[in-house]
Formats: C-alpha cells, structure tokens, sequence
C-alpha cells in the first residue's frame, strides 16, 4: 500500500508498531490516572466540594470553570513542548521534571488544610503542571501516530485506555461520599492525595526509560525549528485544522452532560450519592467495547466512512435520557448512551491527529483539549441556566442541535485526509 498524504514517510513493521503501542499504552495509563480533572482525585474532589463544603450546583459550576482556566490555554503548553527542549530530552523532559513537581505539590496539598480557596488554588497549580505532562504525552504519541499510519488505532487506544481511570475514580468517588459526610472526609481526600503523588513518581520512573525502538524514529525525524512567530503563522494558516476542531468543539459542548445531570438524578430521582458515580462508571466502561471495534475497522474503512457513520450514531445519543423515570431505568441507559458517542469520539480525534501541520502535534492536541474544557466548562454553566428554567429536556434538546450541526462541517473536510485507512 503507498504512503498517504499526511502521513510522513515510514514503513515500520508490524511488530514495532505492536511494541510502539504497547509503550504508549502503559504512558497513556499513568497519565491518565493524574488528570487533576478527569482522573483520579477528579470524582472525590467534587463530592467533597458538594457535600462537605455544601455548594450548590452553580457554585460547583463555577468553581469548575474557575479551576480549569489553565486548560483553556492549553495550546501554549503545547507550543512550548514542540518548540523548547527541555533538558535536552525532548518529551522525555517535560514528562520527568513536571511529573516530580506534581508529586511534590500533591505532597504538600495532602497536609494543607482544606477550604475552598486552597482546593481551588490546589487545582489550579496541579491542571498547570500536569498541562505540560499531556503536551508531551500528546505529541508524543501524535507524531508516532502519523509516521507509523496508526492514528486510528492511536486515537482508540486513547479513548479506551484513559476510560479506564475514569471508571476508576467514579466508582471510588461514589461509594466515597459516604465518608465525606463524616469527620474522616479531610482524611479520605488526603490519602487521595497521596495516592496521586505516588501515580507521579511512577509517571517519572516510566518517562526516564527510553526505548531505542520508540525514539529512534523521532530522533532521526527531527528538524531545526524556525523563529516561533514563523512556527505560529505556519500552524494557523494550516486549513485542516479549522474544520476538525470546529467538528471537536460542537461534539465536546453537552450542556447538561455533567451537572445538571447529576443534580437530576440526585434532586429529581432521588439517586443516592453513589449512584451519580456508578452512572457514569457505566457511561465510560461500555465505551472501550466500541474503542477496540474502531481499533480493528479502522485498518479497512476510511476516515470518511468512519465519520459519519459515527456522526449518525451519535446525533441521538442523549435521548434515551428523556425517557428516564427512576434510578433503575437511568442506570440501564447510561451504557447504550455511552455506546454511542464512543465511535464519532474515536473518529473525531483521529481526524485531528492527522490535520495536524508537521511538528505541531503538541500544539493541535492541546488546542483542542481547550475547546473541549471551553465547550465542557461553559455548556455545564449553560446547561445549568436551561436546567433551572427549562428542566433537563430543554437540555437534551441543546445537546442534539449541536451535533446535528457537525453534518454540514463534515463536509469541510479535505479529503486527502479522510480516504484512507490505517496501515494494516
């Protein structure tokens, strides 16, 4: 099979493309469980701040979208891991020094005490750190993804992979809430904590190994880097990147997704506190089947195919929630929802990892896990204000005009970009 357009010229056997993924696997494993937002500590921290600190369900939106304003300017700590090398070892570098340093901030969070400002502060100086981390990770693996013609498996092996955690924290962060009640709620976020420090000290051990078989091909890739308003004006004048974020940032905005969902099924349902994490446990775990199934077909379907189809499937998604009454029938639809939304996700970050310009693949990666905390953070305050006039219809209804929307973006696609599949 020739070489497509957008891949850079590489014929890796399949066996070095078995090890490269495995390697990034277990990279994105560890990186996964520190996400201060979606990781570990993400589900115990926002039962801590509802039921312990007792804000309602604005006041945790905003204290959200407080916390995460170092993710909305995700894109320069993408630009700095594709234009400085720190240390000397590239990605390596920005892995070993901020993996530390989140660990020695995890540390002497775990002892603090615990108000409002020092957990928004924590969050803070934690997403800034761990930012640097996930550029790394990202362009790493991005770069690997277009030179051996894997994106599809790439992206799948992300989406399934940083589920995985996820799932993790929301059975923990539900069955936590109980002690978060109690005087031992201080003590149960610390160990917290102190677990999460632990994750980075591993994260930095993994990060100073460095298989010949995984950097050789980067290391002989790498080309002198031009002036940054010249690398700047390269990426933003690159078109493919307009249409495949504008297509990211319409599927990640989910107004009533996150809180106005929770406080349905809390307030409206009367669904304990567990139930909230188990649901959502749920929502993750039942998309890795479809992960793996984009994994295999995406070695025989082109990109185009695999759009909208997934596009099609995922215009729905939301609705089955309509139809919830109880706790019972919210727990039976939360896989069939989770199901299908897997396949456009997969498909949807493929097609971003190869829009991205040469060399910038830390600096497109970042850039759209902005859009998607913009889209997530501002559409939660959104959903919240349709929530409270409307009821959770109304936010159902938001939620399918948006993705009804990414039809006629698909369209904007270049095609040499989208009629090939994965090497096999």
């Amino acid at each position: 099979m020739a070489l497509s357009a957008g891949f850079e010229a590489q014929a890796p056997s399949s066996q070095l493309r078995a090890w490269t993924l495995l390697y990034l696997a277990l990279l994105t494993v560890l990186v996964a469980f520190c996400d201060p937002n979606e990781g570990l500590i993400a589900v115990p921290l926002g039962f801590f701040l509802k039921n312990r600190l007792e804000l309602d369900a604005h006041e945790l939106a905003v204290f959200r979208l407080a916390a995460a304003i170092p993710l909305y300017f995700s894109f320069a700590f993408g630009f700095a891991r594709d234009y400085w090398n720190p240390l000397g070892l590239k990605d390596r570098g920005y892995l070993i020094i901020f993996s530390v340093l989140s660990a020695l901030l995890y540390l002497y969070f775990a002892f603090a005490p615990l108000s409002y400002l020092t957990l928004l502060v924590a969050v803070f100086l934690l997403t800034s750190a761990y930012l640097f981390i996930d550029s790394a990770r990202s362009g790493l693996s991005s770069t690997l993804a277009r030179q051996f013609e894997m994106s599809g498996q790439v992206s799948a092996l992300w989406g399934g992979l940083t589920a995985l955690p996820t799932v993790a924290a929301l059975m923990i962060g539900g069955r936590l809430s109980d002690a978060l009640e109690h005087r031992l709620a201080t003590d149960a976020l610390r160990n917290l904590f102190l677990l999460a420090a632990a994750v980075f000290a591993v994260l930095s051990l993994y990060a100073a190994w460095k298989p010949r078989s995984v950097f050789a091909p980067i290391d002989a890739s790498e080309q002198p880097r031009a002036r940054v308003v010249d690398e700047l004006r390269r990426f933003f004048t690159h078109r493919p990147i307009y249409s495949a974020l504008g297509i990211w940032l319409l599927f990640k905005f989910a107004p009533g997704g996150s809180t106005p969902l929770q406080y349905y099924l809390q307030d409206t349902l009367h669904a304990p506190d567990h139930v909230w994490g188990e649901w959502n446990a749920i929502f993750y775990a039942s998309r890795i089947p479809a992960y793996v199934l984009y994994a295999v077909v995406c070695r025989y379907l082109p990109l185009k195919t695999l759009l909208w189809v997934g596009t099609l499937i995922t215009i729905p998604q939301f609705l089955p929630l309509l139809f919830v009454d109880s706790v019972r029938t919210a727990m039976l639809v939360a896989a069939p929802i989770g199901m299908m939304g897997a396949i456009a996700n997969a498909a949807y970050l493929d097609l971003i990892i190869r829009a991205c310009p040469a060399g910038l693949q830390g600096s497109m990666l970042m850039l759209a896990g902005a859009l998607y905390y913009v889209a997530d953070r501002f559409g939660d305050v959104i959903g919240i204000a349709l929530y409270a006039r409307g009821g959770f219809p109304a936010c159902v209804a938001l939620i399918v005009l948006a993705y009804a929307l990414i039809i006629p973006m698909l369209r904007l696609i270049p095609n040499d970009l989208v009629l090939y599949a994965d090497r096999r």
